[in-house]
């Protein structure tokens, strides 16, 4: 696979974070040029018959960075803007993330170049379970775990899942996480990511002797993450100020109704037409003054160009690669606490790693027995990172890349080089 063929402005940026902690570490320039490319992409058509009886073509991926520690593990998104660039930087990104919350999983990631809110549920099925057909052969319980992203849900990774065990002649649950409960999914997956960015919020408010009670917070998107996130955060006493999904944004400094906007969300699936705040765009909603920016959205939000009108206290990554390494220089000369993506937003792969083992010794765990884990292997992780920060004098991003990238490393030397 050529260089330019999987290169884009948003690989450009995983590789670019690579490359700082690598000379940071050190790192043979060997093996620095291995982890720098993905094991493994894999493009294909899916060709999908539409509602209206012609045969719409899609195009999808599946990127498999590396195994080193374990089976790939990594979400499948549906979004016009996937391409093999960006899922290339997300399967990055998996490997450093699995690594760093010490699973024993590889990074991976997928998606299918679509707009799922055009696509009837009919064709989403069809679409899905061709997509999953073409990748069949790349996937498995111990080869590649495919999970849900964004654009996908519990109901895609049942159809997957349906897909997969057709072809092998019995019930597969393990292939896919972030299933249905009922088909062998594990409580407390769907609010995993949400939550898990509240847990390190919780503990970086600690570090930095800030009283979440009162606090104010803003959220850039509102899907499975951003809406957990918000209600969470209220949860604990945190005044929503700020919230936005792809349709535009809503401010109201004295707090926004939580319960309300999630009615309206569920209701519309999305923000618009919501009667609650005043209309604001997503770029003024990630310069509003506030003690939490949660930019739960999409990549490359904060950049160099607006870094320095970001007004938070903490900034806690729910999405991935939302903010730019120009930026990253930006908000560390300003003092603003980065709580970088691959730990803030660890609680989805975290939980679906435990629904995967789970599945396989087919014995299931309380929904409190799942968010105490979860809370354990976070703020063990946060600790890990905090420490390395103040030991090495380096930001909290670079501090989580050293510690996951510097695992990966060291278990490649000691597995050496097939050749």
């Amino acid at each position: 696979m050529a260089n330019e063929e999987w290169r884009s402005a948003t690989s450009d940026m995983a590789v670019q974070q690579f490359d700082i902690a690598a000379e940071k570490l050190a790192i043979d320039p060997n093996l620095a040029g291995r982890l720098r490319r993905p094991d493994r992409a894999l493009i294909v058509s899916v060709p999908t018959r539409m509602d209206d009886g012609r045969v719409h073509v899609f195009t999808g991926y599946r990127v498999q960075h590396n195994d080193v520690l374990g089976p790939f593990k990594g979400g499948i998104r549906y979004h016009p803007a996937v391409n093999l660039g960006e899922v290339s930087a997300l399967a990055m990104w998996m490997t450093w993330k699995c690594s760093l919350v010490g699973l024993p999983l590889g990074g991976a990631k997928g998606g299918i170049s679509c707009d799922p809110a055009e696509l009837s549920r009919n064709e989403l099925q069809s679409m899905t379970r061709r997509f999953t057909a073409e990748i069949l052969n790349v996937i498995g319980p111990e080869v590649d775990v495919p999970a849900p992203d964004m654009g996908t849900n519990e109901q895609v990774m049942a159809w997957i899942m349906d897909t997969y065990s057709q072809h092998k002649g019995h019930a597969v649950p393990e292939i896919v996480t972030g299933k249905p409960v009922a088909i062998g999914g594990t409580l407390g997956r769907r609010d995993a990511t949400g939550r898990g960015v509240v847990y390190v919020v919780v503990e970086a408010a600690k570090h930095l002797g800030i009283e979440l009670n009162g606090a104010t917070a803003v959220v850039q998107g509102f899907g499975n993450v951003g809406s957990v996130a918000a209600r969470e955060l209220t949860e604990i006493g945190v005044k929503l100020i700020g919230v936005s999904d792809r349709t535009g944004g809503f401010v109201d400094v004295n707090g926004l109704p939580v319960a309300k906007l999630l009615e309206v969300a569920n209701k519309n699936h999305s923000l618009a037409g919501c009667p609650y705040g005043d209309r604001i765009t997503n770029e003024e909603l990630l310069e509003l003054q506030c003690d939490i920016l949660v930019p739960a959205a999409m990549e490359m939000q904060i950049t160099e160009f607006n870094a320095a009108r970001i007004a938070c206290r903490i900034l806690a990554e729910g999405a991935n690669g939302p903010t730019t390494p120009e930026a990253d220089a930006i908000l560390r000369e300003r003092g603003i606490f980065i709580i970088p993506d691959i730990l803030a937003n660890a609680g989805g792969v975290i939980v679906s790693y435990f629904e995967w083992v789970q599945d396989l010794q087919n014995f299931f765990w309380s929904e409190d027995e799942v968010n105490k884990k979860l809370r354990e292997i976070l703020v063990k992780a946060f600790n890990e990172v905090l420490n390395t920060s103040r030991k090495h004098d380096v930001d909290m991003r670079l501090a989580a890349l050293m510690i996951g990238i510097e695992r990966v490393a060291k278990a490649m030397l000691w597995r050496g080089l097939y050749a």
